[in-house]
């Protein structure tokens, strides 16, 4: 073991250690250079760390060594390798490799992919505003659009899929042995079934369909928690991928596998995080899981999850905020979280703004959300927003003025405070389409319409200057 002392010394020497200088080549991983902890061998003949082959197959990435390319169609554990390995090791007073994560094995590989063929991968064309696997982020994310049915963590790669599937169903034995392997006490055996899963649901509707049974998402729901973060990242992409059916989806959130996926969505690796923000999305989309989602508590970590440094996660969970307020207990819960000053603080400052501006049009939609808004300043924030013409959410944007619009005389009040008559005046004639036009002209009404009451309104008195005096007017108009 040695004195501290020397410890210190070995970890500060800053030339090659010589010992490092004998270690055989053969002990090497080819990709990623290091000592291998689970070495396998491919249909090619070629031996890799596991966890690289994994990222080359996610990757569709095929080394050439020794003037040959790497054939992932078979692995086989090298046993003897890894014995070879960890008695070298013991012989040198050297602590055994610990096997490489798979995320830091993709992260390797990306880098020794040729340029081209890496753009490809980062820029596959989407299909319906995201994609269709979950394995790769693009470099250059296409423009988010308002609405989409997919998450973004979800990208197309139908083709570059090296499991050939055979059958649209599954036997009891297979679903045995996929749910066995989940459970092993052995991690590279819950991985290559994860991986595989993985695969298998990426691009075929039939196969997700079937492998959404209680056994296999009892099996996922414990290992979307686990400390691994390679687990927890496949098994996340897997329920992904699993959601997608419109048949699966109140299946899944039944499984109760939303709590745990709450958790990773609290404080999971990034990303498992943006997988995590992707299945709740998903699972939002049927009406049935709406509630259900908001009283099991998704409401609060999608909210901070608009902050997150992931685009993917930031996306989606600002989607499946869209879609959960659409049921109204869950726009008071919103409300009650104090989310309307944080939503009209991302619009102002232009993070987000368009997935943002959805979720405010649904608070919009409720007399508590018009309330909290008008309160919040969301009018002014709104008309100087339309003022500017470069506003890329102006459709968006209309539609919440045009919610708020409900609010009675609070909001005829602060709109006239801020010019709004002026400002929707010219988005009516200018409009980007027929439907926000129209929502202009509405607003115009309302703005213009004349009331009895109106005549002797004190705007200082209803915009809040006299707290009292309100005070008093709802106390007695309650009692």
């Amino acid at each position: 073991m040695g004195s501290g002392k020397q410890r210190w010394k070995i970890s500060f020497h800053k030339s090659p250690s010589p010992l490092k200088q004998q270690i055989p080549a053969e002990f090497l991983c080819p990709l990623s250079g290091a000592l291998m902890a689970d070495p396998v061998i491919v249909a090619s003949g070629h031996t890799f760390e596991r966890s690289c082959v994994h990222a080359c197959v996610s990757l569709s990435f095929h080394p050439t060594l020794a003037g040959a390319a790497a054939d992932f169609s078979a692995i086989i554990p090298n046993l003897a390798l890894r014995s070879t390995i960890v008695n070298w090791c013991l012989r040198h007073h050297l602590d055994p490799p610990t096997p490489l994560a798979f995320y830091s094995a993709e992260k390797i590989v990306r880098q020794l992919m040729p340029p081209a063929s890496s753009v490809a991968e980062y820029n596959r064309t989407p299909s319906v505003g995201s994609s269709e696997e979950s394995v790769t982020p693009r470099l250059t994310p296409p423009p988010p659009l308002l609405l989409t049915t997919r998450p973004s963590c979800y990208s197309s790669s139908s083709s570059s899929c090296d499991i050939e599937i055979t059958s649209s169903s599954i036997s009891l034995e297979e679903e045995e042995l996929y749910s066995r392997k989940m459970k092993s006490s052995q991690i590279h055996e819950q991985e290559e079934a994860l991986i595989s899963l993985r695969k298998l649901t990426r691009t075929r509707e039939d196969t997700r369909a079937c492998f959404c049974t209680p056994r296999i998402l009892s099996s996922l729901k414990s290992l979307i928690i686990s400390r691994y973060s390679n687990l927890q990242v496949n098994a996340a992409a897997v329920l992904v991928n699993l959601s997608l059916e419109k048949q699966n989806k109140v299946k899944i959130v039944r499984s109760g596998i939303v709590p745990p996926l709450i958790d990773v969505l609290r404080g999971g690796c990034s990303e498992a995080q943006d997988h995590a923000a992707g299945a709740l999305f998903s699972l939002s989309l049927d009406d049935q899981n709406k509630t259900a989602i908001g009283v099991l508590g998704a409401l609060p970590p999608l909210l901070h999850a608009l902050r997150s440094d992931s685009e993917r996660t930031r996306h989606d969970s600002a989607l499946a905020l869209y879609h959960l307020l659409l049921v109204q207990s869950n726009r008071v819960k919103m409300i009650k979280l104090g989310a309307v000053q944080m939503l009209l603080g991302m619009v102002r400052s232009g993070h987000m703004s368009g997935r943002v501006m959805l979720v405010l049009c649904n608070l919009a939609a409720s007399a508590e959300g018009r309330a909290a808004m008008l309160d919040g300043g969301a009018v002014e924030c709104f008309v100087s927003l339309l003022r500017c013409e470069e506003f890329e959410s102006e459709e968006s944007c209309v539609a919440a003025l045009y919610g708020l619009s409900y609010g009675g005389l609070r909001f005829k009040g602060l709109a006239k405070e801020c010019g709004a008559e002026a400002v929707v005046e010219g988005l009516e004639r200018r409009g980007s389409s027929e439907q926000a036009r129209e929502k202009c002209r509405r607003i115009l009404e309302v703005l213009r319409e004349k009331h009895e009451e109106d005549e002797d309104v004190n705007w200082e008195e209803l915009l809040g200057f006299n707290d009292d005096l309100t005070k008093y007017t709802v106390t007695g108009s309650s009692s």
